[in-house]
């Protein structure tokens, strides 16, 4: 069974960093691309970024582009989001997602962990 933990979010003033961590078990990723959402209220979730596990390639939303890195941990079996030059508009719950390559729609999800950029 697959399970995404994230883990990482809390409270962080304007301009601050924080590192998202996403604990992956229950299968081999290597042909998975993991990817990491938002969602703030009364919005819909977003796409924030995205990596191949084996490759190494990654995608970012124009929002977080300079300012965020996603990168992988082969031997913890982890994603990571560093999250710098954090701003108000940043705060939302963050969620890990992962789906095969060949498929298009991410088909697991984690439970989220909450970010706040206070001003």
């Amino acid at each position: 069974q697959v399970q995404l933990v994230e883990s990482g979010g809390g409270l962080v003033q304007a301009g601050g960093s924080l590192r998202l961590s996403c604990a992956a078990s229950g299968r081999t990723f290597s042909n998975y691309r993991m990817g990491w959402f938002r969602q703030a209220p009364g919005q819909e979730r977003e796409f924030v970024a995205a990596i191949n596990w084996s490759s190494g390639r990654t995608s970012y939303a124009d929002s977080v582009k300079g300012r965020f890195t996603i990168s992988r941990d082969n031997a913890e079996n982890t994603v990571y989001l560093q999250m710098n030059s954090l701003k108000p508009e940043d705060t939302a719950v963050y969620y890990c997602a992962a789906r095969p390559i060949l498929v298009a729609d991410y088909n697991y999800w984690g439970q989220g962990t909450q970010v706040t950029v206070s001003s």
